[in-house]
């Protein structure tokens, strides 16, 4: 969620720091800051709400300068959107840290801090890393043995960093729950949150894991396990691409990723399946060996990802002949379970850090799980690396909080995930052509698919004055119509709801009249005749209906019904070609609507909390 960059240096970081910054807003934040010590202990600490741009401005003014410096974008959690709250946090204008995550016990270390003497000055759970790390320095040689005792203080999940004015050649650094990797550059040396934050500096990356607690000097990195052992990580080549700044002639970066959803689809694609079939290990170099004997799929994912794992199971049971449950990822942590033999483990993230997700994945671990898999579209995460098995979605990099090419993605990982499952399971060879198909057409279906926007954005207009909206779909369509209900209240902030469409007696017809538009995604298959029925309920009682669908299906535009004809394809795919409209239709009433389409008010991108 919140974003983390940090270097030590001989040059002066400050543009390193804010270009970080700028490259990590994708992620959600309400305010930044920088600390800043130079080579002779000066220590200068400039804090803005609002964009970093108001940072970088602040910090011109004042001309900062520093060798060594740690920089920071907050989400906030405790404590309201003030500058006084924002990071970086200090401890006797000597220690100053940034922190992502949450100090669960803040309460009672503030309490044992006061009797300390420390005055307790913002609303935030960091203030007390920075008060806990200063009142060890009196019974530790070193600011890294201060930081080594303090963590085992701490309650939650933290990725911190750590400078001390009266030493500037060195930063700390300590990882439990909240990713961090550390930059390798000559003769200095970098930290964040996020890769994607160091790019213009460095290619070479370590991954910090679980329980890491490192130090940090210009020319070594020295890094020790949860026990305090020194070890070392391997260095990571990173081939990622990515130009924050560059939104290709697109309006916002949203649209610009809708608009790449062919062709992510057709890299994801590339290498993987032809119409013979799936190359071999596309999951893993012992993936056919692991997937020979599953017999059943638990998926756990949290939001947009949760709604791919949600159609998946209509493809592995109806398709692969696998029993399939699915659970959002902060509802299985907390619940008694049952393992169900010979069971995969699939997580769905597109950060591969979802603090839920990786929390899940980590308490499988123990519950005896046959063995595990990521779906995820960053190599080098922690679902990635802590997982026996790992499919890259290769999305690229997806700037706009609301997800797009990453949910489209997911899903072809889930169709290529039913082919592999299928064929140890008696799947039929009619439906390993529907997929084979399907797969190898939907890149040009989907190109064929935004088409439809201008027709879209004209619908739109009629949304101008709405504040509720319902979404209606059945069988596989029904998480597709869950995940066009949350893009429009993402972005739009409008209030929308998803249903099985044989739902709606059972409550939701209550909610129409000509206030409320209905939409319908309808594709030609065999529920059709069912969801016609559906249709005609809310014709009866006043309803505004808007329906993407097969032209094959009969829907004829009247004066309470809007048709878009979404173009014909094979069954399979038929919920990757129903997302387009929806995405299109929620931006479009985004843009009308005057909200931000890229950073919606309270959201994240990457949600590395609780």
């Amino acid at each position: 969620m919140c974003g983390i960059v940090g270097a030590v240096a001989e040059r002066n970081v400050v543009e390193i720091l804010l270009e970080g910054l700028k490259r990590l807003e994708y992620r959600g934040y309400d305010s930044a800051g920088v600390a800043l010590l130079s080579p002779n202990g000066d220590f200068s600490r400039v804090r803005r709400t609002g964009k970093v741009q108001a940072l970088a401005d602040a910090i011109t003014s004042e001309n900062g300068v520093g060798s060594t410096g740690i920089a920071h974008t907050r989400w906030a959690t405790h404590g309201g959107v003030t500058e006084n709250n924002a990071h970086p946090h200090t401890s006797s204008d000597r220690i100053a840290v940034v922190h992502n995550g949450i100090i669960e016990n803040f309460g009672e270390l503030r309490t044992e801090l006061r009797d300390k003497g420390y005055t307790i000055s913002t609303d935030t759970d960091t203030e007390t890393i920075a008060h806990t790390v200063h009142s060890l320095l009196d019974t530790n040689d070193t600011l890294l043995a201060a930081v080594q005792e303090a963590v085992t203080k701490f309650s939650g999940a933290y990725g911190t960093v750590i400078m001390d004015r009266e030493d500037p050649s060195r930063v700390i650094v300590a990882r439990s729950g909240s990713p961090l990797v550390i930059g390798l550059g000559v003769g200095e040396n970098f930290i964040a949150s996020d890769q994607m934050a160091l790019l213009p500096v460095t290619r070479r990356f370590i991954f910090l894991e679980e329980g890491d607690v490192a130090e940090i000097t210009r020319r070594e990195v020295n890094i020790f396990d949860v026990d305090g052992h020194p070890v070392v990580r391997d260095i990571v080549e990173s081939t990622v691409e990515h130009d924050a700044g560059d939104k290709a002639g697109y309006r916002h970066y949203m649209l610009k990723e809708i608009y790449e959803q062919p062709t992510v689809v057709r890299n994801a694609l590339a290498g993987r399946v032809s119409l013979e079939g799936l190359t071999p290990d596309i999951f893993g170099e012992n993936a056919e060996t692991l997937l020979r004997d599953v017999k059943h799929v638990q998926i756990i994912a949290c939001g947009t990802s949760y709604h791919a794992g949600m159609t998946a199971r209509y493809w592995l049971e109806q398709y692969a002949n696998v029993s399939c449950n699915v659970e959002i990822a902060s509802e299985f942590r907390y619940r008694k379970s049952v393992v169900h033999p010979n069971s995969l483990l699939v997580t769905i993230s597109q950060s591969g850090e979802t603090a839920d997700t990786l929390a899940a994945l980590r308490l499988a671990q123990e519950l005896g799980y046959m063995s595990s898999l990521t779906i995820c579209n960053v190599a080098g995460s922690s679902l990635v690396r802590e997982s026996d098995m790992a499919f890259m979605t290769k999305a690229g990099a997806e700037i706009g909080v609301a997800s797009t090419k990453a949910f489209t993605t997911q899903l072809g990982a889930f169709l290529m995930l039913t082919l592999a499952l299928g064929q140890h399971n008696g799947m039929s060879d009619e439906a390993r052509d529907d997929i084979l198909n399907g797969l190898q057409s939907l890149p040009s279906k989907l190109e064929e698919t935004l088409s439809l926007a201008a027709e879209i954005e004209d619908l739109a207009e009629e949304f101008a004055d709405k504040h509720h909206s319902l979404f209606l779909g059945r069988g596989e369509q029904y998480p597709i119509a869950m995940e066009g209900a949350l893009k429009l209240k993402e972005i739009s902030y409008i209030h929308a709801e998803a249903y099985a469409s044989g739902e709606l007696k059972h409550g939701p017809l209550a909610l129409i009249d000509d206030e409320m538009p209905v939409i319908v995604v309808a594709p030609n298959n065999e529920l059709l005749e069912k969801l016609k029925s559906n249709v005609e309920e809310v014709r009866a009682r006043g309803g505004i209906m808007y329906v993407f669908a097969d032209k094959d299906t009969a829907f004829e535009s009247d004066e309470t019904m809007r048709v878009i004809n979404v173009p014909q394809c094979a069954e399979s795919v038929a919920p990757i070609i129903y997302t387009i409209p929806l995405q299109l239709l929620s931006y479009y009433v985004a843009l009308i609507k005057g909200t931000d389409v890229d950073q919606p008010r309270n959201l994240a991108k990457s949600v590395t909390v609780e």
